[in-house]
């Protein structure tokens, strides 16, 4: 009986002290703490009065778009279409020689038939297309996010006056588009551009790059920008930035899963690590290039040191 009651007394004792404990800690509703992200979704939903938005991603090759996409396709309810652009014509030469089997790709197989379709038509479906589908999802609580292929608008032989953009496309609907633009330094894009042997344009000289790069800003004038170099600084807060811009739900999981997110155009940085690299060597013959006035004027532009 001693032994029991000694042991009850023990009990009693903890118990005592851990009531006391309980009364000295602040209660904090645990939704307080550690927001649900569904009810951010849901809320998100229910925010919206009209058609639900679009949200489309703009960038040139090789100025640091796939690491951002991959961080935005790994956050919460994102479905990300990666390098799109319905009116692109690169490798429509070579597939007419030899065509693929793409049993999904319905406006790849309009490019490539043998009487031409009018790209105001295929526009219009692509248009009608993502409308669609954002239809479907909204009330899920999950976001469509296009990633532009703009190098197929503005790096090619094709002249980019002569047709409408991504976001001019979808700009037409009955969705909203919210819309951003990344940019890199010119010359670190031009450089990864000469390098991995895609400069699709003539002639193949930064101060033309320059010139098709203004053409693009000028295109996309009205949208929010943000620096590559800003977000390998700092990307939690660049990343928060970038859903405030296009009215996603933020979460830091997103650069824990960002890595196992596979995106075609990753020409670039592998792991995990987001860092700022070292800028490549510049050839000789491009380095005399620099004091071209485009290039100069675009530097300007966008805040960078020629």
């Amino acid at each position: 009986m001693t032994n029991a009651k000694s042991i009850a007394d023990e009990i009693e004792a903890a118990l005592d002290m851990l009531q006391a404990y309980k009364t000295s800690v602040p209660t904090l509703p645990i939704t307080d703490s550690f927001p649900s992200l569904l009810e951010q979704c849901e809320a998100m939903c229910r925010s919206f009065t009209g058609p639900a938005p679009i949200r489309t991603l703009h960038h040139f090759a090789c100025s640091g778009g796939t690491l951002i996409a991959k961080c935005i396709a790994a956050l919460p309810g994102v479905v990300l279409l990666n390098e799109i652009d319905p009116l692109s014509q690169m490798r429509l030469a070579a597939l007419k020689r030899a065509p693929q089997f793409a049993p999904t790709d319905l406006f790849g197989a309009l490019m490539l038939s043998q009487r031409q379709i009018n790209p105001t038509a295929i526009a219009a479906g692509f248009r009608e297309a993502t409308q669609a589908i954002v239809a479907d999802l909204a009330p899920k609580g999950q976001s469509l996010v296009i990633r532009d292929h703009s190098h197929s608008h503005f790096c090619t032989r094709i002249d980019p006056d002569a047709r409408p953009s991504l976001y001019e496309i979808l700009a037409e609907g009955r969705h909203p588009v919210m819309s951003l633009v990344t940019v890199r330094h010119p010359l670190d894009s031009f450089l990864s551009l000469h390098t991995n042997g895609w400069l699709h344009f003539s002639p193949p000289t930064l101060e033309s790059y320059s010139q098709r790069y203004l053409a693009f800003l000028d295109r996309h004038a009205d949208l929010d920008l943000v620096k590559y170099e800003d977000f390998v600084a700092a990307p939690e807060s660049t990343l928060a930035k970038i859903c405030q811009i296009i009215d996603l739900p933020y979460h830091a999981s997103a650069f824990e899963l960002f890595s196992i997110i596979r995106l075609s155009g990753d020409s670039g940085r592998k792991g995990r690590q987001i860092a700022e690299r070292p800028r490549r060597e510049v050839p000789d013959e491009i380095n005399a290039q620099r004091g071209e006035d485009r290039y100069r004027s675009l530097c300007a532009r966008l805040g960078y040191e020629p």
